[in-house]
């Protein structure tokens, strides 16, 4: 009879200090879908010098000066509620020659758009203007986000290459 019970007490004690790999998949699951969440700033490009046309050379070194000005060009926001904005000043850079070289100002007017949104950790999936969907490549590290810019529709941001997003 004791051992019946120092088995079953055995038998109870391990089942309970076992965690579930499927409650560990749902919280990792859990962890990614949120990880988008908030408001995030392209702050980079990322491209090949060998491969990349001048103009994505140029909208690099654009975005590059512009970011150094605290001037963020494209900024995305998702929600909670997986709805999603887009603000894109591209479409507005003026450059300007004066005596001492180029000047871009900080654009003051931008494309706004709204979606709703769906991400599985890998791929951030919207509806277009167009009522279009857009499947995006992105990979998070924290409050960096990466995606592939030849997914993106901006002028001289779409060629292969990386734009980086810093979350706020």
């Amino acid at each position: 009879m004791y051992k019946h019970i120092l088995l079953i007490a055995g038998v109870v004690v391990t089942l309970l200090s076992c965690s579930s790999d499927k409650d560990e998949i749902q919280n990792e699951a859990e962890i990614n879908s949120t990880a988008i969440v908030g408001t995030w700033d392209a702050t980079e490009l990322e491209i090949d010098n060998e491969t990349a046309s001048d103009d994505v050379k140029f909208g690099k070194q654009i975005l590059d000066f512009l970011t150094e000005k605290n001037c963020f060009i494209i900024t995305l926001q998702f929600n909670e509620d997986l709805t999603a904005s887009a603000s894109n000043s591209a479409n507005y850079i003026e450059v300007n020659a004066t005596a001492t070289g180029l000047d871009i100002p900080c654009p003051t007017a931008s494309d706004e758009s709204e979606s709703t949104y769906a991400f599985d950790g890998k791929t951030v999936t919207t509806i277009d203007e167009n009522g279009a969907e857009v499947a995006i490549g992105v990979t998070i590290d924290g409050d960096v986000m990466t995606l592939d810019a030849s997914d993106l529709d901006i002028p001289n941001f779409s060629e292969d290459g990386q734009l980086i997003f810093v979350k706020r």
